[in-house]
């Protein structure tokens, strides 16, 4: 059994053996793989000779895409050459061959496997030095980059390591630090700036007065800038290089614009109130964030910076004074602040009554003094007391114990008259009582006025006036009493009131009224009675001055107010002057006139001696040329009476039109009348021919309706007229054959005449 055991043993440490040999196998490969990374990523160096160089390196050369911008300098005091380059584009690992060749001498050093681009090499101070370096020199696409330089000036001073702008007012401020190496042979720098985006560097770099700040002026505020720094060469700097370009953002001009302010109080949390103040900036401002800078007005510290990327804020707040200020910023300038004043609260109504309490020692001392129960949660109080449109003064401090505290040795010594206002806040942080944030760090407590002295009222109200007098009462109304004329806390106003006559004033009536009160009614007066008021308030020390005397008269029995009476007689003197033109226009709009007929235009023509153009004025007008020295008829008819066309042609008078000749008028109706019944003599006077119109009109066969003669209705009587007298004609055929009077000797057509389109079955009738 034991030589089992032991095999067994031996057995399982053999299988454990074998079982490693993998791990250590690994293990191996790895620690020579590192080591041999290690032997080929040292950077090795060696002498050479400067023609075997040149001739093994001779097919590298100069390529933009190539290894490029190799530059060395050094650091004072003399110390290791420092040279840095770009690899090209095609660049491997560890193909870099750095070669250093002083002028004088045929020798150089080689430095090999170099796999960043800079490297740190001997300093040789007495020679003139050139330095190559070159990317994969086992191939043909082997490139080159050439250094040269004297020791003198190979000394470097590098830009500022720290740079901070500020810009205002169309200025920019810069402030840089230096490295600690530089900084003691640095003695001024410069600067030279562009408009972002543009291509060329301003002419006139400005340069500092020291080695940390410097100013440029003239700047457009609305303009972002590129700007690069370097130090002014000197002989412990002889090289200075310019910066990387700084961007410099145009400024924050536009002052922000508080659009919302809201104040609502806190649930549960006497004493103090949600504060919401929301703002906006100007779109064109390009800005970061914002500043919220907020402090009590009292002047006690601390005044909170508070930084948000958002234009709003929210704060829990005391009922004390708070100035706010909020600016927009970016990293180079701060916009014009805008100022809120957060007001004192002082309706203190859900706080209770003589929750504190005052009482005045002298001028410079006083004490106040609260309930008790606040002894159990509170150590740390602060009071604020001020006088009206004054800097509040405060003073906080740890009281354990006891509900009341007294103030001695007061900077600003109070003053008699004046009222004062003093707050009790309380603070739930009973490490300090010195408030280390503002926000949400203490509640009011009470609040509460006071005087040091008081005395009686310097004025009594204004603006003492009445209304709704009757014969026995009146409404007197005042203004109140400005607080600072008070001089102490007002009781009340007492009414002081006096029948007035010519044989002087009875006695005074007073009646006292509450101080809240700014009207009251006079009762029990004697009807046209005048009296005499005046209204003074009083405090604890006494009454005060009265108002000047004001007198109001009640109305009489039976008769009318005064002020009726000139109401009365304005409204009559309106009436008289505005009323016949009222009166007139409304005739016209709701009653129109209706014309006389014997004033209407027809007839004032008809009776008046008028040129004829009797063809011109009908409508249905239709010219055709005819033979015009003799007159065809083409269709008899019976002629009407003689008597019939005297009496109808007046009618036409009245028809004559714009352009007649003056010389045609109606005169050549008497000519025509008497050749037709040839029976009245040329020599017959006007009075005949009216007298043969007015007998004719009467028994004319179509007699109008009425006196009023319309166009319309004599264009109706015409054709019939003129029938009538075609067919007188046709009965008497000896005087068929007529002899046409041409009162235009010049017209060359005569023309017709019909109430209906004209054919060649009308009939046609003519009046010459």
């Amino acid at each position: 059994m034991a030589g089992c055991k032991v095999q067994l043993d031996f057995s399982d440490s053999r299988c454990s053996s074998c079982a490693s040999y993998p791990y250590y196998i690994i293990l191996g490969l790895i620690l020579v793989h590192y080591a041999t990374l290690s032997m080929h990523s040292q950077v090795t160096q060696e002498k050479c000779k400067v023609n075997k160089i040149s001739s093994k390196y001779e097919h590298c050369g100069l390529h933009p895409d190539g290894v490029r911008d190799l530059d060395c300098f050094t650091k004072y005091p003399w110390s290791k050459l420092k040279c840095m380059w770009k690899p090209g584009k095609n660049a491997s690992k560890n193909t870099h061959i750095l070669v250093i060749q002083p002028q004088k001498g045929n020798y150089c050093r080689v430095y090999k496997n170099i796999n960043k681009s800079r490297e740190e090499i001997p300093f040789y101070k007495n020679h003139y030095l050139t330095i190559q370096i070159f990317e994969n020199s086992q191939s043909k696409n082997c490139t080159k980059a050439v250094f040269q330089g004297s020791p003198e000036s190979l000394q470097r001073c590098d830009p500022p390591n720290y740079v901070k702008f500020t810009r205002h007012s169309g200025k920019l401020d810069i402030n840089v630090s230096w490295d600690q190496n530089d900084v003691k042979h640095i003695m001024s720098y410069s600067v030279r700036y562009k408009a972002l985006g543009s291509l060329q560097w301003n002419e006139s770099p400005g340069m500092s007065q020291n080695k940390t700040t410097c100013r440029v002026e003239n700047l457009n505020s609305s303009v972002a800038y590129a700007l690069q720094i370097h130090c002014i060469t000197n002989t412990k700097c002889t090289q200075c290089p310019w910066s990387e370009a700084y961007t410099v953002p145009s400024e924050v001009t536009s002052q922000p614009v508080i659009v919302n302010f809201k104040e609502t109080d806190v649930a549960n949390e006497k004493g103090t109130r949600l504060v919401s103040i929301t703002w906006k900036v100007s779109a064109r401002d390009l800005h970061d964030g914002y500043i919220v800078t907020i402090g009590k007005e009292s002047g006690e510290a601390p005044i909170e910076r508070i930084d948000t990327i958002q234009p709003s804020i929210t704060l829990i707040l005391s009922y004390s004074a708070y100035s706010v200020s909020i600016q927009s910023f970016n990293n180079v300038s701060i916009s014009p602040a805008v100022s809120h004043i957060i007001p004192l609260r002082e309706d203190m109504d859900s706080m209770g009554d003589d929750e504190l309490n005052v009482t005045v020692h002298n001028n410079i001392s006083f004490k106040i003094y609260w309930k008790d129960f606040l002894l159990k949660k509170y150590v740390c109080y602060c009071a604020e007391w001020r006088e009206e449109k004054t800097k509040t003064a405060y003073k906080s401090f740890y009281l354990k114990g006891k509900n009341y505290y007294t103030f001695s040795l007061l900077k600003e010594p109070l003053k008699p008259y004046k009222r004062y206002t003093v707050s009790l806040h309380v603070r739930p942080n009973k490490d300090t009582c010195n408030m280390k944030h503002l926000n949400n760090s203490e509640g009011t407590f009470a609040s509460t006025k006071f005087y040091f002295m008081e005395g009686t009222p310097v004025s009594g109200p204004a603006n003492i006036s009445s209304y709704n007098l009757t014969q026995n009462s009146m409404v007197l109304q005042w203004s109140s009493i400005p607080e600072e004329d008070t001089r102490g806390f007002l009781l009340g106003y007492t009414i002081h009131y006096t029948e007035n006559h010519l044989r002087g004033t009875e006695s005074e009536n007073n009646i006292t009224v509450d101080p809240n009160v700014n009207k009251y009614e006079l009762k029990d007066l004697t009807s046209g009675t005048t009296y005499q008021v005046q209204i003074s308030g009083f405090t604890s020390k006494g009454t005060g001055k009265r108002s000047e005397p004001n007198f109001f008269t009640t109305t009489q029995e039976g008769s009318f107010k005064f002020t009726s009476i000139i109401a009365a007689i304005a409204v009559l003197a309106a009436g008289l002057i505005f009323g016949p033109p009222i009166i007139k226009r409304a005739k016209v709009v709701l009653w129109p006139s209706i014309p006389n007929p014997g004033k209407s235009n027809t007839m004032q023509k008809i009776d008046r001696p008028c040129e004829l153009e009797l063809l011109e004025v009908i409508n249905t007008l239709k010219a055709e040329e005819w033979e015009t020295k003799s007159l065809h008829i083409i269709e008899k008819e019976a002629v009407a009476p003689a008597t019939i066309l005297p009496a109808m042609l007046p009618l036409l008078c009245g028809l004559d039109k714009r352009g007649d000749s003056p010389g045609i008028t109606c005169n050549w109706i008497q000519t025509e009348t008497d050749d037709a019944t040839g029976n009245i003599s040329p020599n017959n006077t006007t009075d005949t021919l009216l007298e043969t119109q007015q007998t004719d009109l009467q028994s004319f066969p179509f007699p109008f309706p009425s006196g009023y003669t319309t166009m319309e209705m004599f264009q109706q009587v015409m054709p019939q007229s003129i029938t009538a007298v075609t067919q007188d004609m046709e009965s008497d055929p000896e005087d068929a054959d007529l002899t046409v009077f041409n009162p235009k000797p010049g017209l060359d057509y005569v023309r017709q005449f019909s109430t209906s389109p004209v054919s060649d079955s009308d009939h046609l009738s003519t009046i010459l």
